[in-house]
């Protein structure tokens, strides 16, 4: 059998994506407006994306970052907190300010300190959501301190989604960056019109012992963290079957070197400048490169009755070194794999 050389498909869409701002922002967002038509923008800034106000100032700052020729599209995303107004969702929503709104339970990740404490507080929110179809993006982990960290999301599926669900029966819920075999199952017993889920790169590529060779890798440190090879697997399965649940969201999060190397290290894994050529190292690994396409282009825009794109990218089987850092002044950034080899490239 020939080896395949080059493949052709329908432009990306990345639906997690963190460009923080400023100068950090400057620097990243070039990496995934060249793989992109779309990105799904995460709105846990220092100062949080709360309002159609900050919304549109955000989006603004990220198009007057890109500093050449490009038809990128920056999808905005609320941050929920206890003082949001049904108002304020639906006016975002119906203008096109939001395509989303985002749920972080309080202190679970980075920049979550304004999150919802208890999710039945915010029952007001998630009924307007259901009933405009506005789709809820969930950081799922029980951040309970007495569960254990490799617990955190399949206890937030039985703890807090569940009951959700039960509740919202209608409210399209995208389950991101999942880990687990407890996800994998939980997300394909139900109605994909209504629960989808996203899987990273690096989730898919690495399991926790990764994280330990050698000694603490501080780079692969993420949220929610690496799980142990059967989860690592049961998300390989998932994309390799062509589910329909579930779709590209790379979860790209930049930190400054001296952040990621500290004792108190942040969670975050800056794959953006290879994250698509990690994908489609994965499906050729799995043997599931039929079911590509649909993973990156089309199950995500159909989940959010978006159109799919025209614009294609074509992939070649040619060596692509990853870069080692990226300079931000006297800073630096650490990307995902620096410094190492995969065999695909992107044609220029």
């Amino acid at each position: 059998m020939t080896e395949l050389k080059t493949i052709t498909i329908i432009k990306p869409d990345d639906w997690h994506v963190h460009v923080r701002d400023g100068k950090i922002l400057e620097k990243v967002i070039k990496y995934t407006a060249q793989f992109y038509k779309r990105a799904i923008i995460m709105p846990n800034l220092e100062d949080p994306i709360t309002n159609c106000v900050k919304s549109l100032a955000y989006r603004n700052r990220i198009l007057n970052s890109i500093k050449f020729n490009s038809t990128f599209q920056p999808l905005m995303t609320c941050y929920l907190t206890p003082f949001t107004t049904s108002k304020e969702l639906e006016y975002g929503f119906y203008k096109k300010i939001f395509v989303a709104a985002k749920l972080y339970l309080k202190s679970s990740t980075t920049n979550s300190e304004n999150g919802i404490k208890n999710i039945n507080d915010i029952n007001h929110i998630l009924q307007c959501m259901e009933d405009i179809s506005m789709p809820l993006l969930i950081h799922g982990e029980d951040n309970d301190k007495n569960i254990d960290i490799y617990d955190r999301e399949s206890e937030f599926i039985k703890n807090i989604l569940e009951p959700l669900r039960k509740k919202f029966s209608k409210l399209k819920i995208i389950l991101e960056h999942i880990t687990t075999k407890d996800a994998v199952e939980y997300v394909k017993k139900h109605d994909e019109q209504y629960l989808s889920a996203t899987i990273t790169p690096h989730h898919l590529m690495l399991n926790r012992n990764d994280m330990f060779l050698k000694g603490i890798q501080p780079h692969l440190y993420c949220l929610p963290i690496l799980k142990k090879r059967t989860h690592q697997q049961a998300l390989r399965q998932a994309v390799s079957n062509g589910d329909k649940h579930f779709f590209l969201g790379s979860d790209t999060a930049p930190h400054l070197n001296k952040n990621k190397i500290h004792c108190f290290g942040r969670p975050g894994i800056f794959n953006a400048p290879s994250s698509l050529l990690c994908y489609i190292t994965v499906f050729e690994e799995l043997n599931a490169l039929k079911h590509f396409q649909a993973f990156c282009s089309e199950n995500g825009p159909n989940f959010y009755n978006m159109p799919i794109n025209t614009e294609t990218v074509t992939l070649v089987k040619k060596p692509f070194k990853i870069l080692n850092k990226i300079n931000i002044g006297k800073k630096k950034i650490i990307p995902f794999l620096s410094g190492k080899t995969l065999h695909w490239s992107m044609k220029t």
